[in-house]
């Protein structure tokens, strides 16, 4: 198969080491408007396109691909309270598109996880929860898309809970979530979801060390989607 790369950033040059190393051409790569005309060509010879870019850019770039006829999917944040314009805009073009919060597969047995222990702890008010997450300094969002997913899972099991905030603290309104981001130089990404009562705690965490696991899940992500007709996130993909 052979994918087109839109966001030559760190995200798009990892994608590219690990598709090359697997047989997987690439038919052309997008960072900038003169590219769109330049590898316009090249850009027609593929099967899939794979888009990393930025919350400011990426409807631009994922409308134009679906208009093309292109499977698109993307690992960029900071769009999602536009989804159903996305999804809309997919139908009306009988197109195909992946999205993803994160597509390391252990993030996303991480979110199952998350989702079967926020259904147990619903049951029991008493312990406060909190998310907390800490990124390289050159993550533009905050909090991160996988923290977003991951509080909107919780929210989704507590009738008692109306949303999230982010704060630099865990005190908030009850009916919140709080969520904490912190910016360091060199990490890659960890999330943990803490409980806490009067009398203990427990806590779930992912820590990822590199960027593989995020270029692997989306090349799979990227041979799995041509064929298909429709909106597909990693749920579908691994059966979660």
């Amino acid at each position: 198969m052979q994918i087109a790369i839109i966001g030559y950033g760190k995200m798009g040059r990892e994608i590219e080491k690990h598709a090359r190393n697997a047989g997987i051409d690439v038919a052309a790569i997008i960072d900038n408007a003169q590219d769109w005309q330049s590898q316009s060509d090249n850009l027609a010879k593929a099967d899939v396109a794979i888009e990393f870019t930025s919350p400011s850019t990426v409807q631009d770039n994922v409308f134009r691909l679906l208009d093309m006829g292109l499977p698109v999917v993307t690992g960029t944040t900071g769009w999602h309270d536009k989804l159903q314009i996305f999804v809309n805009h997919c139908r009306e073009r009988n197109g195909s598109f992946f999205y993803a919060s994160n597509f390391s597969i252990g993030v996303n047995l991480f979110f199952a996880l998350n989702r079967h222990l926020s259904s147990l702890m619903a049951a029991y008010p008493e312990y406060k929860i909190w998310v907390e997450e800490t990124h390289h300094l050159q993550k533009l969002d905050a909090p991160s898309g996988t923290a977003v997913t991951l509080l909107e899972d919780i929210q989704a099991q507590r009738s008692d809970k109306t949303g999230w905030v982010l704060t630099e603290s865990q005190e908030t309104e009850p009916e919140k979530i709080p969520v904490t981001a912190h910016r360091e130089e060199g990490v890659t990404g960890t999330h943990v979801v803490h409980y806490q009562s009067a009398i203990d705690s427990l806590s779930i965490r992912h820590e990822a060390y590199n960027r593989e696991g995020f270029a692997r899940g989306a090349l799979m992500a990227a041979q799995w989607l041509p064929g298909k007709q429709g909106v597909y996130t990693m749920r579908d993909l691994l059966n979660l």
